[in-house]
């Protein structure tokens, strides 16, 4: 995925970029918004800072939604409810206040493209790999055309995975979207819904674990 960090601290910037890209993600940053309007067609989601040295940034948000879709999330460290309100209403998808989780971010930008390119799908929510068939509207899974009954978490922790199309999909987003949180138990309860999964499938090797990273399909599907 392709990041577009418009960040002006360069101490901010430095720390958050290789974490960034040790995450998985493609990351290009600016420290003003000057060009930022000539990369939109080139990035997934764009992380903008409000406090910019050449433009509001909520100006600048409104720009940008205003020539492209986009996912945009504020990060900043203004924490006022107006604030948010406000970013909201200019365009953007999401709002993080610093200082903030790195897991969190980079759940959040996992979580902001998926729904972006759920939207594109004009509602078609199949996904295949070789005989594994997962209906995301219907809560639905089927091997070799027969039905395989699935707990709501295994069935999230699958659709997730399934959704990467290959990617790795990481450790953070699955816990935020499916536990809500990040805690020692939560991690072992990913671990052990992943073996359920590979048991019930039938496919142990169909979700490859990408250590200390996440997970992703052992292959490409369709």
């Amino acid at each position: 995925m392709r990041v577009l960090l418009v960040e002006d601290d360069d101490r901010v910037a430095h720390a958050l970029v290789p974490a960034l890209v040790k995450r998985g993600l493609a990351v290009r940053r600016l420290a003003a918004g000057r060009g930022v309007l000539d990369l939109v067609a080139e990035v997934d989601v764009i992380l903008l800072d409000l406090g910019l040295p050449d433009i509001d940034g909520m100006t600048l948000c409104r720009q940008i939604r205003a020539v492209s879709d986009v996912s945009v999330i504020v990060v900043s460290a203004r924490g006022e409810v107006d604030d948010r309100i406000q970013a909201l209403q200019s365009g953007a998808d999401d709002y993080l206040v610093k200082p903030y989780d790195v897991g969190e971010l980079v759940a959040r930008v996992h979580a902001v493209r998926r729904r972006s390119a759920d939207r594109g799908q004009s509602g078609s929510g199949t996904i295949m790999f070789d005989d594994v068939t997962v209906d995301i509207g219907r809560h639905e899974v089927r091997v070799a055309g027969e039905p395989i009954n699935l707990s709501r978490k295994e069935f999230q922790v699958l659709a997730l995975v399934m959704s990467a199309r290959g990617a790795v999909c990481p450790r953070e987003q699955i816990l935020a979207e499916v536990w809500g949180r990040g805690g020692a138990a939560e991690n072992r309860s990913l671990d052990v819904h992943v073996a359920t999964l590979r048991t019930k499938l039938g496919r142990p090797a169909l979700i490859e674990t990408v250590r200390g990273v996440g997970y992703r399909l052992a292959g490409r599907p369709e």
